[in-house]
């Protein structure tokens, strides 16, 4: 760590030498510090920076007075860090390495295949799409659709096969999803 005597003059070249001096000694600490604490590299490099432009007209009175340097560093870093994380948090914002565009999913074609559907079972007859509304579309087994349909199990299970090669043949022959 290089030292600064008091004998020396307050010129600018002493000012500027007293800032090399800091940079110098203190940069690394400050990054470890600031990175420790955020998880993220680059934005603890601007904590370094903006600890530093503070610092920069105050080093005369650090390299002065008996206090230490580098706990005043760190304690500017750590502030400026709270104030970071907080006024992201008002923002609704996360600071550190979770901090990535996050691309929603399109739904869009879950609303197609909805209607698509939806206009696939509208042509089949009311008994067929009964059973499949309840089978897939509401989870009931063919044991619980034949009870609340009142039909036997066997008239249900071939109702939905029925069903189903209906839906199929139609997909198949790329036959437009239209309501007959």
């Amino acid at each position: 760590m290089n030292t600064i005597t008091g004998a020396e003059t307050a010129s600018p070249a002493h000012h500027r030498q007293l800032l090399d001096v800091l940079v110098c000694d203190h940069k690394s600490a400050l990054l470890a510090y600031a990175e420790k604490l955020l998880s993220d590299r680059h934005t603890a490099q601007d904590i370094v920076q903006e600890t530093l432009i503070r610092a920069w007209p105050h080093t005369e009175r650090l390299y002065s007075t008996e206090g230490s340097v580098r706990g005043w560093l760190l304690t500017v870093a750590r502030n400026l860090i709270v104030d970071r994380m907080r006024s992201a948090c008002v923002r609704r914002e996360s600071v550190g390495i979770d901090n990535r565009d996050v691309v929603l999913p399109d739904h869009c074609e879950s609303v197609l295949v909805s209607v698509e559907t939806t206009s696939l079972l509208r042509q089949l007859s009311h008994d067929h799409r009964e059973v499949l509304v309840h089978t897939y579309l509401c989870g009931r087994t063919i044991k619980e659709t034949a009870r609340i349909l009142r039909i036997p199990a066997g008239t249900v299970k071939s109702r939905q096969h029925y069903a189903l090669n209906a839906l199929r043949a139609r997909v198949a022959s790329g036959d437009p999803a239209t309501t007959s």
